[in-house]
């Protein structure tokens, strides 16, 4: 990316945005994890403890998930990663924390020929610092994206599940590219808690 594409992205402002769920106007009032849509995904609770986000998911930010994991610009997972990398706080590192991902289904990655989450994290782990670990089995859902928020939760139910024999550290921290309604992230954050989790957070790149 060029300095003026970087520089001209929709940054999420973190004064502005949810503390818990990272929306990116819901510091007074979230439109998305208010008890209303908690009860639409039929939950009571975030699975998780806090998600960051780098950017609103505008058209710039969409075009850039597109091009690096539609079209292979395999590039593009150091940019976004350095977006990210600045909006973790940095009091998630102070217990003994690893980083791992939201694999992509056998046919994206048959489709692609590379795994986009798995390198976005492994190019932020670098960054960090800190161990990238694989967790998750290739999930047996369907392409999310032309599904409602209802179908996306359905989608997801019960589709990830943690690698057999998997030993899960006690603080992990869960990357993907994008966070439409979080059912992806909702469903890697119930196998997480499943397997021993006890801190669970997540980022992503852009936010919607």
């Amino acid at each position: 990316m060029c300095e003026s594409c970087t520089r001209n992205l929709a940054y999420i402002d973190w004064n502005r945005a949810c503390p818990r769920c990272g929306a990116p106007f819901g510091a007074v009032q979230c439109c998305e994890c208010n008890p209303v849509m908690l009860s639409a995904a039929e939950r009571q609770e975030l699975p998780f403890e806090r998600l960051v986000s780098a950017v609103s998911y505008d058209d710039a930010a969409k075009a850039i998930a597109s091009t690096f994991k539609d079209k292979g610009e395999r590039r593009l997972a150091q940019d976004m990663a350095r977006a990210m990398s600045r909006c973790i706080p940095p009091e998630w590192f102070t217990q003994s924390a690893v980083i791992t991902f939201v694999p992509a289904s056998k046919a994206a990655f048959r489709k692609r020929g590379f795994d986009h989450a798995e390198l976005l994290c492994r190019t932020l782990a670098e960054i960090l610092e800190i161990e990238c670990t694989s967790l998750f089995a290739r999930p047996r859902s369907f392409d999310q994206r032309a599904l409602s928020r209802k179908q996306r939760a359905e989608n997801m139910k019960g589709r990830l599940e943690l690698l057999p024999k998997v030993e899960v550290a006690q603080n992990v921290i869960v990357v993907d590219d994008v966070c439409t309604t979080g059912a992806t992230l909702f469903a890697a954050c119930d196998a997480l808690a499943q397997g021993g989790a006890q801190l669970i957070r997540c980022v992503t790149f852009a936010r919607v």
